[in-house]
């Protein structure tokens, strides 16, 4: 992914419109995620928002020339981790659905994940979704100069693990800026204490992946879809942010 470089102060703000957008995108989507809603249609109605804002799909046709992902979310649906190609299938009632939400604007990129619940899920998938949700949230609050990456990754353990639930390793978040993927790596998994530096200017996600049931994953032959290799489901939520002087802003609030 290249040297990290941090970002100035206008580099910021600018990925703060791209990341304004991301979060705007994702109530444009929320009344329309229900049951008997298509995958698919929830994917155009992304797209011509994040268009007519002026911006791109930062997703459409990103990744090897022989295999670009197809779409401007990636849907996520259950036992689907992440990386998941929206399809014309449609939402049922209890279904948990990780959409994944990438736009250029400016030239920089806005980069979120929020997993829905489609009507009210079950017991301890709702648990699962709070504990994914809980997760990114104690990580964030250990982001401030001088912290370790290590860190992160203690802290989402630290909220997910004691409630029954494991976390992802082979994906990561990372940094961003005038590309979709920068350094660093930011693994949700972690020893406190352990771990690049963070300092002021950093921009990165942390998007932690929860498993209700084992962490191994599987690709499936698409070559994008990711999904738990014991088929129960899985959660992720995103946000990408600035390390501050005094701590952290998000980018995509």
């Amino acid at each position: 992914m290249g040297k990290l470089v941090l970002k100035t102060a206008r580099e910021v703000e600018l990925m703060r419109r791209a990341g304004a957008l991301v979060a705007e995108t994702f109530r444009v989507l929320k009344p329309y995620v229900v049951p008997g809603a298509s995958i698919l249609d929830l994917d155009k109605l992304a797209e011509d928002f994040i268009r007519s804002r002026g911006a791109e799909p930062a997703y459409v046709g990103y990744g090897p020339r022989n295999n670009p992902f197809p779409a401007t979310i990636c849907a996520s649906v259950n036992e689907v981790i992440c990386h998941g190609i929206p399809s014309p299938r449609k939402l049922r009632e209890g279904d948990i659905i990780g959409v994944d939400i990438g736009v250029k604007l400016g030239g920089v990129y806005g980069d979120a994940c929020y997993t829905y619940t489609v009507g009210a899920a079950a017991p301890p998938v709702q648990k699962l979704v709070d504990a994914t949700q809980a997760s990114l949230e104690a990580a964030l609050e250990v982001v401030k100069p001088g912290a370790r990456m290590g860190d992160i990754g203690a802290a989402i353990q630290a909220t997910a693990e004691p409630r029954g639930f494991s976390v992802v390793r082979e994906y990561t978040g990372h940094g961003i800026g005038h590309r979709l993927h920068e350094e660093p790596t930011v693994s949700h998994v972690g020893r406190a204490g352990t771990g690049l530096r963070l300092s002021a200017g950093m921009v990165f996600t942390i998007e932690p992946m929860i498993n209700l049931g084992r962490p191994e994953t599987k690709l499936l032959a698409d070559g994008w879809t990711v999904v738990t290799a014991d088929g129960k489901p899985s959660a992720q939520f995103e946000h990408t942010l600035v390390v501050t002087d005094s701590g952290y802003d998000l980018l995509t609030l």
